[in-house]
């Protein structure tokens, strides 16, 4: 099997892998890497629940190629949240992003398993557009499908997250 070496940052931190030439974003995330955040919905880009952002844009891990993370900037779900030195590693000293904090503060959740996708999907936005109208809040979360809330709740979480001071 081919192998081609890539480097790139994930969540603050430098990584470097020789992977599948024909493995793809979501496998080297969660496979390789261990990062199990990043969902496994439906494996052809229509349910988001594999959004991650690269380059500050949020796409469908599961449809691009590993190869592609190369020179790049990814942020997953675990990303998200920070310990006060940076770094996600230490779960005792976690302080979460204000968009998880709306997620629990507004019933955002329910059984969960989309809503890692969404808030990659409601963080890629709101550092585009910190005050986004009610219709790109819509259409930034339209390539998350959610089975369980009817969105209400999700779009009223991702509305709460809106503030002049996000800084991503």
């Amino acid at each position: 099997m081919d192998k081609v070496h890539i480097e790139f940052t994930l969540n603050r931190e430098a990584v470097a892998l020789d992977i599948p030439t024909q493995m793809t974003a979501l496998a080297v995330i969660r496979e390789v890497i261990g990062l199990t955040g990043t969902k496994e919905g439906c494996g052809v880009g229509e349910c988001g629940a594999c959004t991650i952002e690269v380059d500050g844009q949020a796409v469908n891990a599961c449809l691009m190629l590993g190869a592609q993370l190369d020179r790049t900037v990814v942020l997953t779900v675990e990303g998200l949240a920070l310990n006060p030195a940076g770094s996600a590693k230490d779960a005792a000293k976690v302080h979460l992003h204000r968009i998880q904090e709306a997620f629990l503060d507004n019933h955002g959740v329910q059984c969960g398993f989309c809503t890692p996708g969404i808030l990659m999907s409601a963080h890629a936005l709101l550092t585009e557009n910190p005050s986004p109208d009610d219709g790109e809040i819509k259409k930034a979360i339209a390539g998350n499908i959610c089975r369980c809330t009817g969105y209400q709740h999700i779009f009223s979480s991702v509305k709460a997250a809106c503030s002049a001071e996000f800084s991503g």
